[in-house]
């Protein structure tokens, strides 16, 4: 099939077939502020399958379960800390994913055979008004991984969706096209099981904002006893090869903030006037790297215990090239 034939635009309509579509068991790729997620009915299992399969995904690696209010949370979730409730009205709708004890609802297929669930609730209002629409004819929720080959670089537009999975959607899936998501790197993970928060991936809620919500001290180790997504040593990576923080040489792709000059002969990919650019824009750079045929991308990483954790950890996964798995 052509692009066309799978991109679906934005109106009321279209979000409500695809909200109908879902429910059928087809599947979704749709916009949020972090990335483009690939979605499906959580409790429909052999739409769940699908996602697996599209993506290459091993099995036993959970999904994100969306719902479009924090009180929707228990029908996904039990035992929640009150600590956990106040990081949802701080930064629900947003990049944040709890990690919770399931409820009998979350079967293995969607948490990876694990007791525990990951929930979130979106802030793009593409996604949250397809939720909305799926939740009135009855959804519970949609899980939805990143839109994109397991373990390769993240799509952060509706045309990267297509790039990376097209080929392996049916007819009857679709594409929303939403534009280019916000945020451009994954959510914030944080495990609220225990009496203490662990971020076990970061994002753009940072542990500073973890303790300003919660007052409760963080577990500072990324270590974690669960499986849950982009915890692999080896992820988001293009097939350039990722260097980090070495003088670029002629003939090499640089990403640097703006204040960083170019030295002469190399390919200055991105100029990101800040950190916030420089996470929104990540992403793509890898893509177009590839696009035009460089061997290597030098990235020089932004310093600092915000965002910068997490552009940090996303580029140092990238760094160690494409798993096998």
């Amino acid at each position: 099939m052509t692009i066309s034939e799978f991109f679906s635009t934005c109106s009321a309509e279209a979000i409500q077939e695809a909200a109908k579509k879902l429910l059928s068991g087809h599947l979704i790729a749709f916009p949020t502020e972090t990335v483009y997620g690939l979605g499906a009915d959580a409790t429909n299992e052999s739409a769940v399958k699908r996602i697996y399969e599209v993506k290459g995904r091993p099995t036993n690696h959970p999904l994100i379960v969306h719902v479009s209010s924090v009180n929707r949370l228990e029908i996904w979730a039990q035992q929640i800390p009150d600590y956990a409730i106040d990081l949802a009205r701080s930064y629900w709708p947003g990049p944040m994913t709890l990690i919770l004890k399931r409820t009998q609802v979350a079967k293995d297929f969607v948490t990876g055979s694990q007791d525990s669930i990951g929930i979130r609730v979106p802030s793009n209002p593409i996604a949250l008004e397809l939720l909305k629409q799926f939740e009135l004819l009855g959804g519970l929720g949609i899980a939805a991984p990143s839109a994109n080959r397991f373990g390769q670089v993240s799509p952060t537009s509706a045309h990267d969706v297509f790039d990376e999975i097209g080929a392996y959607l049916s007819k009857t899936d679709r594409i929303l096209e939403g534009g280019r998501s916000e945020v451009g790197i994954e959510s914030t993970i944080i495990d609220v099981r225990n009496t203490t928060p662990r971020i076990i991936r970061p994002g753009a809620i940072t542990s500073e904002m973890v303790n300003t919500s919660t007052k409760v001290p963080i577990v500072a180790s990324l270590i974690s006893d669960i499986r849950a997504s982009g915890m692999l040593e080896k992820h988001y990576a293009p097939k350039a090869k990722v260097i980090i923080n070495k003088p670029p040489k002629p003939g090499q792709a640089f990403m640097a903030l703006s204040n960083i000059s170019t030295p002469a002969g190399v390919y200055r990919a991105a100029s990101p006037s800040d950190v916030f650019e420089f996470a929104r824009n990540l992403y793509a750079v890898m893509r177009k790297s590839d696009e035009d045929g460089f061997r290597e991308l030098v990235i020089q990483v932004p310093i600092g215990n915000g965002i910068e954790e997490a552009i940090l950890d996303r580029i140092s996964k990238a760094s160690k090239g494409r798993s096998l798995t």
